[in-house]
């Protein structure tokens, strides 16, 4: 049994750019700080809604840093730092512990992919050479990857295998995962309108785009599923869902930049080649800001 990294919401934060473009390190460490005062049981930091994939390598390697000292061993923090190149992900990933990372989040490799028996290797080149816990996670959507329910099994083997961020969509999948792998691998929603349904059947929490403007609401609904007060997390997924939606009405994390600037937060644009949100998807996202009296 594995003791997870840590159980109910933690948040995909996004990354705030100034108007030129560069990183707001200030508005990083304030929404941190504000994260941890709303409950937030820990931060990941530059993961895909942190835009990672259009960061530089030293942009990068900032925001980890600023992201351990400005949690300050509050809650763990959760660096991403996946790549489609292993020599990379395990120099980023050495960066992270030098840092203090309490653990990494390691995507599946992307564009040029790799097989089933290529993965498993990949994943253990890199746990081997850098000594960090990690949580895998897996988003075919994005990556271009699947992977079997039988290789997460196999890799949960790993001693440093401590989690999946499970974001493929599928409940049917992520729920052989859990049948197969129980406690030696804590399963996170990668899908915040997933959460109260894979918590149900054994999930931790979620690492959650949402809990970006309302981080309280998320670690409510995954405390009262820790509690087995399914029926009460339900209201508030209910409750939440038409917002929760509108956050991918375009390319994540369009949407939830556009609702923290509207809601205040400042966080700037997002950086090319993702852009301003279109209408159809503003209009929605507006609307249930409105219906929760989340702007005026």
């Amino acid at each position: 049994m594995k003791a997870p990294i840590f159980t109910g919401s933690a948040v995909a934060l996004v990354t705030p750019f100034k108007s030129d473009g560069s990183i707001n390190t200030e508005k990083y460490r304030e929404l941190i700080d504000w994260q941890i005062s709303e409950g937030t049981d820990a931060i990941v930091a530059v993961g895909t809604t942190g835009e990672n994939a259009s960061l530089s390598g030293e942009e990068h390697r900032l925001l980890m840093k600023t992201a351990v000292e400005a949690a300050n061993k509050r809650v763990p923090v959760i660096c991403s730092t996946g790549s489609n190149d292993t020599a990379y992900c395990i120099e980023t990933s050495l960066a992270a512990k030098e840092y203090g990372a309490d653990a990494l989040l390691l995507v599946t490799p992307y564009y040029n992919k790799t097989s089933q028996s290529g993965l498993i290797k990949h994943y253990e080149t890199i746990l081997d050479s850098v000594g960090l816990p990690a949580i895998l996670y897996h988003i075919p959507g994005r990556t271009g990857l699947s992977v079997k329910a039988e290789t997460f099994a196999e890799l949960s083997k790993h001693p440093l295998v401590v989690g999946l961020k499970e974001a493929s969509g599928d409940v049917s999948y992520a729920a052989k995962i859990i049948e197969m792998c129980g406690d030696d691998l804590p399963v996170y929603s990668g899908c915040d309108d997933l959460t109260v349904p894979l918590m149900s059947m054994g999930a931790k929490g979620v690492i959650s785009v949402f809990a970006n403007i309302l981080p309280r609401q998320s670690c409510e609904m995954t405390r009262l599923c820790l509690s087995n007060d399914f029926m009460s997390a339900q209201k508030i997924a209910l409750k939440y869902l038409g917002l929760m939606n509108a956050l991918f009405k375009d390319v994540n994390p369009v949407p939830v930049k556009a609702a923290m600037n509207m809601m205040g937060m400042d966080v700037g644009d997002p950086r090319p080649p993702l852009f301003e949100i279109e209408k159809p998807a503003l209009n929605a996202l507006k609307e249930e800001l409105l219906k929760h009296s989340l702007v005026k």
